[in-house]
């Protein structure tokens, strides 16, 4: 039955589907940074530090880009040997059959879509920032979610429709785009690496450690390094949106796992300098802030600097939402093109070689959760369905070297089954400390998903054809 299964996948994934393949290795490894760089180092670094781990963020960071490292090696197997544009939903079609595919399929949509809100929300926060550096004011109604005193967030609707049309454009020029906006967004993080490492204050760094590992507060709050690690793990679930890339890509086999490895590589060691220094320089205490890495500038007196950073962040801030958009769009056309979704969505311009429709309707639905929910609500409820899909992952590596032994994997993982383990245990440890609103939120999301298959998917399958 898996034979059977994983050569009907292979003739949909293998069969021409009008995408262009016109991306190499150096895309993909600056596609990957260029999505992982981005809200989790510029953002929750700062609310991580004040809120749930201290200067020991730094820590958080290490135990999240650990268990991260598990899941992209077991990413780079799978990515390598079974391929598709579906990223860990084509793996569990695979691996495990269409209907854990679906609900894999269903995650990445929430993963993708609320992250890419999130991101733009993230992105709001700094341009709001940089506009008032330069005496400009939006009315508080347009900068603000309904939830919090406003009528829409307009600068995160409007982003998401400016990179909407770029993606309709084309695939190539997008990728060009995201590699000009890393290099800049690269200097602005050497900016602040420069300027913060001649102020550092170790005091600052005192206490290290000022809410343990891990404990509960009165209000029932998760605080410590290991819930810090829950939060920031935000900041790497990007690197898997090169896994999306698969149909696009000019060598697959070869060049996603080297994407996947060294963006994940480099910007754990970005991550990781970039929140010392941070909380070297002012009080953990003050960086709950949207935009801690300008505001602990202008702290230290460089306004200028501030503003500067500022605005290389929001450069920064545009690559990772191209990149979640680009993967929202890439996993539904794959969803689309298995029949487990309507047929619009896998329909490809042959002028551009771009899925139009799905581009558009992504951007309708991203734009209005950008504009209307705010940033702390969609953070935790993108890090529990990463986990989730790492950890399925990490599953299928070992199913499919089960009931799959011959299959050619190009990249194997080494020391297995200990490495996709690993990306077991310590994924699905990360998962424990999120907060019980976030798993009831995740578990009607996917009550949800399982509704859907069952009305409408199970009945338009291709496999079932």
């Amino acid at each position: 039955m898996h034979k059977q299964l994983l050569r009907t996948k292979s003739i949909l994934i293998h069969s021409d589907s009008g995408l262009k393949k016109c991306l190499t290795a150096f895309d993909l490894a600056l596609l990957g940074i260029g999505c992982a760089i981005g809200t989790g180092i510029f953002v929750l670094t700062g609310i991580a530090a004040a809120t749930e781990s201290g200067p020991a963020v730094v820590l958080s960071f290490v135990f999240a880009g650990i268990a991260s490292a598990f899941a992209a090696l077991s990413y780079s197997e799978l990515a390598a040997s079974v391929g598709g544009s579906g990223s860990a939903y084509g793996y569990s079609y695979v691996a495990f059959g269409e209907f854990i595919a679906w609900v894999m399929g269903w995650i990445l949509l929430l993963e993708y879509g609320v992250g890419a809100a999130a991101v733009a929300n993230g992105w709001s926060g700094y341009f709001i920032n940089t506009l008032t550096n330069f005496n400009l004011h939006l009315p508080e109604a347009l900068t603000k979610a309904p939830m919090v005193g406003g009528l829409i967030n307009l600068p995160a609707f409007a982003i998401i429709w400016a990179l909407t049309i770029l993606l309709i454009i084309g695939v190539k020029e997008s990728a060009r785009f995201n590699n000009i906006i890393v290099i800049i967004k690269l200097s602005t993080i050497a900016i602040f690496i420069t300027l913060a490492s001649a102020h550092i204050h170790p005091e600052n760094w005192h206490p290290f450690m000022p809410y343990g590992w891990f404990s509960t507060l009165e209000n029932g709050k998760n605080v410590g390094v290991l819930a810090g690690a829950s939060l920031v793990f935000f900041a790497y679930f990007g690197f898997d949106a090169v896994s999306t890339a698969a149909e696009e890509s000019k060598n697959p086999q070869r060049d996603l796992p080297i994407g996947l490895l060294a963006s994940l590589a480099f910007c754990t060691i970005v991550y990781i300098i970039v929140s010392g220094l941070l909380t070297g320089i002012v009080p953990y205490t003050a960086l709950n802030v949207s935009s801690p890495v300008a505001f602990a500038l202008s702290e230290i007196g460089y306004t200028w600097a501030s503003t500067l950073v500022a605005t290389g962040v929001l450069a920064g801030l545009i690559t990772v939402l191209l990149v979640l958009l680009y993967g929202l769009t890439r996993i539904l056309f794959a969803m689309s093109r298995d029949g487990l979704i309507s047929p619009v969505f896998s329909q490809v311009n042959p002028d551009r070689q771009t899925p139009t429709k799905v581009i558009l309707m992504c951007g309708l639905i991203v734009s209005i959760i950008a504009g209307f929910i705010p940033l702390g609500e969609l953070a935790e409820t993108v890090n529990i369905g990463t986990l989730a899909s790492f950890v399925m992952v990490c599953v299928g590596v070992i199913v499919l070297r089960i009931r799959q032994p011959e299959l050619k994997r190009p990249f194997k993982n080494p020391w297995n089954p200990l490495i996709p383990v690993l990306g077991i245990l310590s994924c699905s440890a990360l998962m424990t400390f999120l907060p019980a609103i976030t798993w009831f939120r995740f578990g009607i999301w996917i009550l949800v998903g399982v509704i859907v298959y069952f009305v409408y998917s199970i009945h338009h399958s291709k496999l079932k054809s």
